[in-house]
């Protein structure tokens, strides 16, 4: 056997030995595990929603532009709730924000700055 023939066949041993590895890889996973990265990845999407669509409305609403939520709540499957502290409420801005987010509504569901109510939706 020639030094081409055992480097060819080395090179195909290798890519067995990964179509293997990557087979016995995709086994299937428990139900648990599964339902746990399952609510990991929707407390994760209504996190970046919040925070993707309550700081614009925010800035809209007061004309000042927050960045980084003092608080967060929520219960980690069905809803999350942002709050801001106003950084120049002397100066006309606001004391305090707070935007809430349903999963289900997939949208702001409630919006409060400084105690005033600007959009309540229904469950």
């Amino acid at each position: 056997m020639s030094e081409a023939q055992k480097i060819m066949m080395a090179v195909a041993a290798v890519f067995v030995i990964g179509f293997v590895m990557v087979g016995l890889s995709k086994e299937d996973q428990p139900i648990e595990q599964v339902e746990a990265a399952a609510k990991i990845r929707n407390n994760v999407a209504m996190q970046t929603m919040a925070s993707e669509k309550c700081p614009p409305k925010i800035k809209e609403e007061t004309g000042e532009q927050v960045f980084f939520p003092s608080a967060v709540e929520g219960d980690k499957e069905t809803y999350v709730t942002l709050k801001w502290v106003g950084e120049n409420a002397d100066k006309g801005g606001f004391k305090n924000a707070s935007c809430t987010l349903h999963a289900s509504l997939g949208g702001i569901s409630e919006l409060i700055i400084d105690d005033k109510v600007l959009i309540k939706k229904k469950m």
